[in-house]
């Protein structure tokens, strides 16, 4: 599983990346989880607003801050 979370390294896109790794540890799952900050790399994922989050090249979560449940319940699904 290749989790990404995209944005510019704000105050959200760090709460995102925070609650995305305690939902990856709590849920006992390996996985790749990367932050993608460079502009032109968003433009190329087509990210329209950050803070975003990608499981497996899907974006499931834009332009907002997903607690860590929900993101347990995105990786499930996935």
């Amino acid at each position: 599983m290749n989790i990404k979370i995209i944005g510019s390294g704000c105050d959200n896109c760090n709460k995102l990346y925070t609650n995305a790794w305690a939902a990856l540890v709590r849920s006992g799952r390996e996985a790749e989880l990367e932050r993608v900050e460079d502009l032109l790399e968003i433009v190329k994922l087509g990210v329209m607003a950050v803070p975003a989050l990608m499981i497996d090249g899907k974006l499931v979560v834009s332009g907002r801050v997903a607690d860590e449940e929900e993101i347990r319940k995105l990786m499930e699904k996935a």
